[in-house]
Order: C-alpha cells, then structure tokens, then sequence
C-alpha cells in the first residue's frame, strides 16, 4: 500500500466505512475472475485526488494507478449505481447519528450553473441567459440538513421548471417517503400543480422578502446554497470538464461522499493518518 501523501487520500476510519460499501472483487464471487492488480483503497484515493484537486486524469500522480484503471472503476461504479448506495447509506449513518429518521421526508431543492471546458460537447452544454454562463448546470436536492439526496446535471440553458419535472420524478422513484420540496420562486406556477397531481409532492416556494436589499438569508433555501457551497470546495466543479453528464453527476457525489465520511469520521482518525491540512465539513445547523 502507498503511504497517504494528499489531503485528500482516505483516513484508516474513512476507508473502513467505505470498503463495505464497495462491490465485492469479481475473483470473490462464484463467477471468478483474475485478482485485481491495484487495491481499492488506492481506485478510491486516486478519485478523490481528481475531485479535489481538479487536475486531469492524465495527470495523475504515478504513485496512483493508471488514469485509465482509475477512470474505468470511477465509470463501471457510476454505471452500477454504486455511488449513489454508498451516498444513500452515509446520508442515513448521519441522520441516525443527529437522532434523525434515516430517510428524510422533507426536501430542498436548487440549481447551478456552471461554465463548460472545450471537453464538453455540444448536445449537453447551452447557454444561461440570465446568468451569462455557457455550461450546464446542476440540480441538487438535500434534505433539511444539507445532505444529498440527487444530483442530475443538464445543459445550461434547461430552464428549472423543465429540469424539475425529470429531478422529481427520479426523486419520487428513488425516495418514495418524501412529501414536502422546498424551493424558490423558479419552480412556481404548473409545476406546483403538476407534482401535486401526479407525483403527490407538495411544492413550496420561498421568496425573496420585496423590501430587501443585498444579501439575505431566506428560510429552508440557504441550506441547499450551503450545500453547494460545500462541494464547490472540490475543485473539480469550479468547472464542469466531463463529457458526459452521468459522469459529471458521479464526480459530485463523490465530493459530498468525502463531505459526510469525513463528518462521520470525524476525530476517529488518529494523528498519523490524518494530514493537518485536510479540510473538515462545517457543522450543520
């Protein structure tokens, strides 16, 4: 095993909740197959590396493993749908441990648009004229606590009302409990009507109070603009490179995957495996 060099490399406590999560080696089932050559630890630091630091992939580190054995798990995970369980199941050890119920039935939903790298083709990328972006963007809902429940990334100039209806339907499929979705004035109007009649959701909408002037912290929405600002930390999503969203949407929720393990982990770590420069996720309110 390599000794842990980067911040962002997993911690003995970090890799100890995530290992089980990962699917079992193919040499480990009743299929079979050849060992694998590199360890999982050092797949998982390797992508945390990309999602932290931003670099490409062929500009990984050579005590990682090959960018291509790295890019080929990060893509077979994304495809299995194994990235979002191991979201799913730290988002629940969270909730239990603030005395929650593992499954939110309240939501908060928001979008972001980001500016595209030249690796971003045309289909999947517009143009954002109110926000004078050329990129995509993303659609995150959290639960009341800031926790990710989904993330779906499409091009810039997808209108939120449009965007909602694919984001709550995939929401409604993948969390049934969930009644109530918090969200800004953006998602007024048919929509409300829509969810309510066909997904049985009830949207509500915040506004900005008319008398206000400059910044203002509004009721349910600042969580999920926390939230976003968290994973903005990662330098990966400064700006969106992936050419594919599936892609773009795995990157993302590893970042919030590296939020909540180090916020469950944290001071589990001993001191010999943690590097002092190794950022930790703000307490939540």
């Amino acid at each position: 095993m390599r000794p842990r060099l980067y911040p962002s490399d997993t911690t003995d406590a970090e890799w100890a909740l995530l290992e089980p999560l990962l699917p079992t080696p193919a040499w480990q089932t009743d299929t079979g197959g050849a060992p694998e050559k590199h360890p999982r630890r050092e797949i998982v630091d390797a992508i945390r590396y990309v999602v932290d630091t931003g670099c490409k992939w062929r500009a990984l580190p050579s005590d990682y493993p090959p960018w291509r054995t790295v890019w080929g798990f990060m893509a077979r995970w994304t495809a299995a749908g194994v990235i979002g369980q191991i979201r799913d199941d730290l988002r629940g050890r969270i909730r239990r441990d603030m005395g929650k119920g593992p499954r939110a039935v309240a939501t908060v939903i928001d979008s972001q648009s980001v500016k595209a790298a030249e690796t971003v083709g045309k289909a999947s990328r517009g143009y954002d004229a109110a926000k004078r972006i050329n990129g995509r963007k993303r659609h995150i809902v959290v639960d009341t606590r800031g926790l990710p429940l989904l993330v779906m990334v499409t091009p810039a100039d997808m209108t939120d009302r449009d965007a909602a209806k694919e984001v709550l339907f995939r929401l409604r499929l993948m969390h049934p409990e969930i009644t109530i979705i918090w969200a800004d004035s953006a998602y007024a109007g048919q929509l409300v009507t829509w969810a309510k009649k066909y997904l049985r959701l009830t949207i509500k909408t915040v506004s900005r109070p008319k008398d206000a002037t400059g910044f203002v912290v509004l009721p349910r929405r600042w969580v999920v603009e926390r939230t976003l600002a968290w994973l903005m930390h990662a330098r990966r999503h400064a700006r969106d490179y992936e050419r594919l969203v599936q892609h773009s949407e795995a990157l993302i929720t590893w970042a919030a995957i590296t939020l909540m393990t180090r916020r469950i982990t944290r001071g589990r770590e001993s001191r010999t495996t943690r590097s002092a420069s190794v950022a930790v996720l703000p307490q939540a309110a």
